[in-house]
């Protein structure tokens, strides 16, 4: 079974299984890796004991041990996908890690900061020396224009009163009109 799953992975890069088949085949594929790196007879024949595929074994020691040839180990990853549907079994994905191309492996530049503090004021020292920051950045940097609103009012003018008359108030009307029916009653 680990055989037939490591050809597969071999094959296609990356398979679908449960978490345990996953763990045991990371334990039965990176030492074939490994011995990969050395293209030799008894290297080839080693890996063939195992993998009982040539085509397997052709593609492991012509394409993955390039791609693999400066990586210490670590050449598979397992990335958990949550319960299968039927029985509720641990799924996984494993894969070949230099064959993703997903996880990006060049990292973006990141944004460097300097900052210097402020001089202390000493006896009579008058220089103060502003906050300096200097930014490195990877994207494109974008202006946004300031625009300023007033915030005063327009006076009114003796015309403009006299245009808008006051507008009675009609809650007090209403309230007269309640104290005089009240009056009434009683």
């Amino acid at each position: 079974m680990l055989a037939n799953m490591a050809c597969s992975l071999i094959e296609h890069k990356r398979i679908n299984t449960t978490v345990a088949k996953a763990k045991a085949l990371r334990q039965y594929v990176e030492p074939i890796i490994t011995r990969s790196k050395n293209d030799t007879t008894h290297n080839r024949r080693m890996a063939f004991r195992y993998l009982r595929n040539k085509y397997a074994v052709t593609e492991l020691f012509r394409e993955i041990s390039e791609k693999v040839g400066d990586r210490p180990g670590g050449y598979t990853r397992i990335i958990k996908l949550g319960n299968r549907l039927g029985d509720n079994a641990d799924m996984a994905m494993i894969e070949l890690v230099d064959y993703n191309t997903s996880y990006n492996t060049d990292k973006p530049a990141k944004k460097k900061s300097r900052r210097s503090r402020r001089k202390k004021k000493g006896d009579g020292a008058e220089e103060t020396s502003a906050v300096t920051v200097e930014t490195e950045v990877a994207e494109p940097e974008t202006t946004v224009e300031e625009v300023e609103t007033s915030q005063e009012e327009p006076e009114e003018t003796p015309e403009a009163i006299e245009e808008n008359p006051p507008v009675e108030d009609v809650n007090a009307s209403d309230e007269n009109e309640a104290e005089d029916t009240e009056e009434k009653e009683g």
